[in-house]
C-alpha cells in the first residue's frame, strides 16, 4: 500500500485556505437561509400572520393552564386547557350578555361622532390659511388634499372601523378569528406533537439547541403576552375614568379603545388618542386640551412606572427597536403585521439572546459612548 507523504509548508497553506472557505460556505447557507426566509414572509405572509397568531393564542391558553395546574395538580393538562377554554368563553359570553348592548351602543355612537367632528375638523381647518396648508400636504387617506382617495370626514369611520379590517381575509373578520382561535386551541391542547414536529426539520445534532429556543420564544411570548395584559388593562381604566371626570361622552368606549390600541406599543397610544381628542373637540377647546394632557399623562406613568415594573418580570424591548420593527412587519404584512410586530420581535430578541454568547463587559461600550463613566459603575456595583 502506497504511504503519502505530505509538505508542512504545504499542509499549512491549505489549512487556512479551507477554513476561509467553510467560513464562505457558512455566509452563503445563512443567506441563502434569510432569502428563503424573506420570500416565504413575502409570498405567504397572511398564512404566516394566522399561524403565529394561532401560536400566540396557544402560548395563552397553555401558560394558564400551568397556572391552575400550580393550584391544582390533580387536574390533567388537556384537563386544564379545557377549564381555561370554558372560563374565558363564559367570561365573554357573561360580558356580552350584560354589557353588550350598552358597549355596541357606545361604539355605534363613538363612529358616528368621529365622522361628525372629524367632517368640521377639516371645515374648520379650510377656514385659515395654515389649516389650508396642513390639508394641500396631508394625504387625502388622512382627510387631506393631496392624491388618494378618502376625506377627513372618511378618518372617523377609518378609525372607528378600523378593527374589523385589521384581519380581513380571504375567509372574512369572523372566519379568520375562528381559524385563530380554533388552531391556538389544537395547538395548546397538545403543543409537544408541534414542537417535534418543527424539530423534525432540523439536524439531529442540532436539535437540542432548538428545542431550547422553541421553548424560550414561548416563555417569552407567555411573559410579554401577560404583561401587556396588565398594561392595557391599568391604561383602559384610567383612560375610561379620566374621560368621565373630564365629562367627555362614550367614555366607556374611549377606554376600550385606548385599552385595545395600546397593544400596539408606542404608536398605539397616538391611535387611541386620536379619537378621545377629537371628541373632546366637540365638547370644547379646554375638554380637549384636558384630554391632551390627560393622555401625555397617563402614558408618562405608563412609560416610567407601569411598564419599567412589568419588564421587571417580562421582557425589556429597546423603544427604537420596538418602534422599526412596526416599520418593517407593517410594510410587509400590513395592518396584521403592525400589531403583532412586539410579539415577533421579543421572541426573536430571546431567541437571538440564548443562541449567542454574551459580552464579556457589558458596560465597556457605555463607557465608550459616555452612558457611563468608571465612578458611576463602580456606584452602581456597590448598590
Amino acid at each position: 500500500m502506497p504511504i503519502s507523504f505530505s509538505d508542512p509548508a504545504e499542509r499549512s497553506e491549505t489549512e487556512p485556505r479551507a477554513r476561509e472557505l467553510s467560513r464562505i460556505a457558512g455566509l452563503m447557507r445563512i443567506t441563502l437561509a434569510l432569502a428563503l426566509i424573506l420570500l416565504a414572509i413575502w409570498l405567504i405572509g397572511d398564512v404566516l400572520t394566522v399561524i403565529f397568531a394561532s401560536a400566540l393564542v396557544a402560548v395563552v391558553l397553555h401558560g394558564l393552564a400551568r397556572m391552575l395546574r400550580k393550584h391544582a395538580p390533580v387536574i390533567p393538562y388537556q384537563g386544564a386547557v379545557a377549564l381555561v377554554t370554558v372560563a374565558i368563553l363564559v367570561a365573554v359570553i357573561g360580558l356580552g350578555w350584560y354589557s353588550g348592548p350598552s358597549i355596541s351602543d357606545q361604539f355605534i355612537r363613538l363612529k358616528q361622532a368621529l365622522i361628525t367632528q372629524s367632517g368640521e375638523l377639516r371645515s374648520h381647518l379650510s377656514g385659515s390659511t395654515i389649516g389650508q396648508m396642513v390639508l394641500d400636504h396631508l394625504p387625502s387617506s388622512l382627510g387631506g388634499n393631496a392624491p388618494g382617495t378618502g376625506g377627513l370626514s372618511s378618518l372617523g369611520s377609518g378609525i372607528a372601523g378600523s378593527v374589523t379590517g385589521l384581519l380581513s381575509s380571504v375567509f372574512g373578520i369572523l372566519g379568520t378569528i375562528l381559524v385563530v382561535l380554533i388552531a391556538g386551541l389544537y395547538f395548546a391542547l397538545s403543543p409537544a406533537i408541534y414542537i417535534d414536529g418543527m424539530l423534525r426539520l432540523v439536524p439531529p445534532q442540532h436539535r437540542p439547541a432548538a428545542r431550547e429556543l422553541l421553548l424560550t420564544a414561548g416563555a417569552t411570548l407567555w411573559a410579554w403576552t401577560a404583561g401587556q395584559a396588565l398594561d392595557m388593562l391599568v391604561v383602559g381604566l384610567l383612560s375610561g375614568i379620566g374621560l368621565s371626570l373630564i365629562g367627555i361622552p362614550l367614555a366607556l368606549a374611549l377606554g376600550v379603545v385606548a385599552g385595545l390600541c395600546n397593544f400596539i406599543p408606542y404608536i398605539g397610544a397616538i391611535l387611541g388618542a386620536v379619537p378621545a381628542i377629537l371628541l373632546g373637540l366637540s365638547v370644547g377647546t379646554h375638554e380637549a386640551l384636558f384630554v391632551t394632557a390627560l393622555y401625555c399623562t397617563i402614558q408618562f406613568f405608563e412609560g416610567n412606572v407601569l411598564a419599567p415594573l412589568i419588564q421587571r418580570r417580562a421582557v425589556h424591548m429597546p423603544p427604537a427597536l420596538a418602534i422599526l420593527s412596526q416599520t418593517v412587519f407593517g410594510s410587509i404584512l400590513g395592518a396584521p403585521g403592525l400589531i403583532l410586530a412586539s410579539p415577533i420581535t421579543a421572541a426573536l430578541l430571546a431567541m437571538g439572546d440564548k443562541a449567542t454568547a454574551p459580552l464579556e463587559d457589558e458596560n465597556q461600550t457605555r463607557r465608550a459612548v459616555g452612558e457611563m463613566t468608571e465612578e458611576e459603575e463602580e456606584e452602581k456595583k456597590q448598590k
